[in-house]
Protein backbone atom coordinates (compact mmCIF):
# COMPACT_ATOMS: atom_id res chain seq x y z
CA UNK A 1 0.00 0.00 0.00
CA UNK A 2 1.06 3.61 -0.42
CA UNK A 3 1.26 6.84 1.91
CA UNK A 4 1.49 9.95 0.50
CA UNK A 5 4.53 12.68 1.94
CA UNK A 6 2.36 15.67 2.11
CA UNK A 7 4.70 18.17 1.14
CA UNK A 8 6.78 16.59 -1.92
CA UNK A 9 3.85 14.28 -2.80
CA UNK A 10 5.79 11.12 -2.96
CA UNK A 11 4.58 8.07 -2.66
CA UNK A 12 5.94 5.66 0.13
CA UNK A 13 5.55 2.28 0.74
CA UNK A 14 3.93 0.64 3.84
CA UNK A 15 3.04 -2.45 5.70
CA UNK A 16 0.47 -3.27 7.97
CA UNK A 17 0.68 -6.37 10.29
CA UNK A 18 -0.19 -7.40 14.03
CA UNK A 19 1.90 -5.45 16.55
CA UNK A 20 4.34 -7.51 18.17
CA UNK A 21 5.05 -7.97 22.07
CA UNK A 22 8.06 -5.73 21.29
CA UNK A 23 6.27 -3.05 19.65
CA UNK A 24 4.54 -2.35 22.98
CA UNK A 25 7.65 -1.29 24.76
CA UNK A 26 7.95 0.79 21.54
CA UNK A 27 4.73 2.45 21.61
CA UNK A 28 5.27 3.26 25.93
CA UNK A 29 8.56 5.66 25.20
CA UNK A 30 7.39 7.12 22.27
CA UNK A 31 5.63 10.34 22.54
CA UNK A 32 3.93 10.22 19.33
CA UNK A 33 0.55 7.94 20.85
CA UNK A 34 -1.66 9.02 23.21
CA UNK A 35 -3.60 5.91 24.19
CA UNK A 36 -2.18 3.29 26.51
CA UNK A 37 -2.44 0.98 23.79
CA UNK A 38 -1.46 -2.07 26.70
CA UNK A 39 -5.65 -1.93 27.60
CA UNK A 40 -6.07 -3.44 23.71
CA UNK A 41 -3.81 -6.49 23.97
CA UNK A 42 -6.88 -8.51 24.15
CA UNK A 43 -8.05 -7.73 21.04
CA UNK A 44 -5.88 -7.78 17.60
CA UNK A 45 -3.77 -4.64 17.45
CA UNK A 46 -2.81 -4.03 14.16
CA UNK A 47 0.40 -1.09 13.51
CA UNK A 48 1.46 0.48 9.84
CA UNK A 49 4.80 1.51 9.11
CA UNK A 50 6.75 2.34 6.36
CA UNK A 51 9.26 0.07 4.89
CA UNK A 52 11.97 1.59 5.05
CA UNK A 53 11.57 2.55 8.03
CA UNK A 54 10.08 -0.54 10.12
CA UNK A 55 10.60 0.61 13.65
CA UNK A 56 8.53 3.70 12.79
CA UNK A 57 4.92 3.32 14.04
CA UNK A 58 2.53 5.41 12.44
CA UNK A 59 -0.45 4.09 13.22
CA UNK A 60 -1.89 1.58 15.40
CA UNK A 61 -5.82 0.26 15.35
CA UNK A 62 -7.33 -2.20 17.25
CA UNK A 63 -9.90 -4.84 16.22
CA UNK A 64 -12.97 -6.83 17.87
CA UNK A 65 -13.78 -9.84 15.61
CA UNK A 66 -17.55 -10.58 15.94
CA UNK A 67 -18.77 -13.55 13.69
CA UNK A 68 -21.91 -13.81 15.55
CA UNK A 69 -22.97 -10.54 14.21
CA UNK A 70 -20.34 -11.14 10.59
CA UNK A 71 -18.69 -7.50 11.88
CA UNK A 72 -15.28 -6.57 12.42
CA UNK A 73 -15.26 -3.57 15.70
CA UNK A 74 -12.75 -1.07 14.83
CA UNK A 75 -12.55 -0.41 19.06
CA UNK A 76 -9.41 1.74 18.71
CA UNK A 77 -7.80 3.86 15.76
CA UNK A 78 -5.03 6.26 16.36
CA UNK A 79 -2.21 8.01 14.07
CA UNK A 80 0.97 9.24 15.33
CA UNK A 81 1.19 13.08 16.35
CA UNK A 82 3.39 13.85 13.48
CA UNK A 83 1.07 12.96 11.05
CA UNK A 84 -2.35 14.39 12.41
CA UNK A 85 -3.63 17.60 11.38
CA UNK A 86 -2.73 20.16 9.00
CA UNK A 87 0.81 19.95 10.01
CA UNK A 88 1.00 16.20 8.96
CA UNK A 89 4.02 14.93 7.30
CA UNK A 90 2.43 11.60 5.52
CA UNK A 91 -1.19 11.51 4.68
CA UNK A 92 -3.51 8.50 4.06
CA UNK A 93 -2.39 6.77 7.59
CA UNK A 94 -6.13 6.43 8.86
CA UNK A 95 -7.44 5.62 5.27
CA UNK A 96 -5.02 2.78 4.93
CA UNK A 97 -6.16 1.06 8.60
CA UNK A 98 -9.61 1.02 8.09
CA UNK A 99 -9.66 0.09 4.47
CA UNK A 100 -7.04 -3.15 6.19
CA UNK A 101 -9.88 -3.76 8.60
CA UNK A 102 -12.39 -3.70 5.65
CA UNK A 103 -10.45 -5.95 3.54
CA UNK A 104 -10.11 -8.33 6.70
CA UNK A 105 -13.93 -8.22 7.31
CA UNK A 106 -14.19 -10.02 3.08
CA UNK A 107 -11.90 -12.24 3.68
CA UNK A 108 -13.59 -13.57 7.05
CA UNK A 109 -17.04 -13.11 4.49
CA UNK A 110 -18.72 -10.19 6.68
CA UNK A 111 -19.17 -8.89 3.33
CA UNK A 112 -16.58 -5.84 4.09
CA UNK A 113 -18.65 -5.00 7.15
CA UNK A 114 -16.78 -2.76 10.09
CA UNK A 115 -18.11 -1.14 12.86
CA UNK A 116 -17.29 1.65 15.09
CA UNK A 117 -18.49 4.39 17.79
CA UNK A 118 -17.40 7.44 16.75
CA UNK A 119 -16.85 10.39 19.47
CA UNK A 120 -19.34 13.38 18.51
CA UNK A 121 -17.13 15.74 17.20
CA UNK A 122 -15.05 12.81 14.06
CA UNK A 123 -18.67 11.32 13.02
CA UNK A 124 -18.99 13.76 10.37
CA UNK A 125 -14.90 12.87 9.60
CA UNK A 126 -16.26 9.05 8.82
CA UNK A 127 -19.22 9.56 7.09
CA UNK A 128 -18.12 12.10 4.61
CA UNK A 129 -14.23 11.01 4.18
CA UNK A 130 -14.52 7.18 4.69
CA UNK A 131 -18.42 6.79 3.77
CA UNK A 132 -19.68 5.22 7.59
CA UNK A 133 -23.44 5.34 8.24
CA UNK A 134 -24.91 5.85 11.64
CA UNK A 135 -26.76 3.13 12.95
CA UNK A 136 -27.59 3.91 16.29
CA UNK A 137 -24.74 4.98 18.45
CA UNK A 138 -22.66 3.19 16.30
CA UNK A 139 -21.09 3.90 12.90
CA UNK A 140 -20.57 1.22 10.13
CA UNK A 141 -19.27 0.59 6.31
CA UNK A 142 -19.77 -2.73 4.32
CA UNK A 143 -19.60 -3.96 1.01
CA UNK A 144 -19.83 -1.44 -2.08
CA UNK A 145 -17.74 1.86 0.27
CA UNK A 146 -15.81 -1.19 1.71
CA UNK A 147 -14.70 -2.07 -1.63
CA UNK A 148 -14.08 1.63 -2.49
CA UNK A 149 -12.02 2.09 0.63
CA UNK A 150 -10.09 -0.67 -0.22
CA UNK A 151 -9.11 0.24 -3.57
CA UNK A 152 -8.46 3.93 -2.65
CA UNK A 153 -5.78 3.19 0.17
CA UNK A 154 -4.71 -0.25 -0.43
CA UNK A 155 -4.17 0.12 -4.30
CA UNK A 156 -0.21 -0.21 -5.12
CA UNK A 157 -0.99 1.53 -8.53
CA UNK A 158 1.51 4.72 -9.20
Amino acid sequence: MLLKHKNTGELLEANIELLSKSDYTKIEKSTEFTFDWSVEQKYDIYKIYLLDAEDNILGLMSLIDIPREQRIHLNLIEVSKTNRGQQKQIENIAGCLIAFACRLAFARAYDGFVSLQAKTKLITLYQTRYGFRQYGNFLAIDQDDAKTLIKKYLSDEK
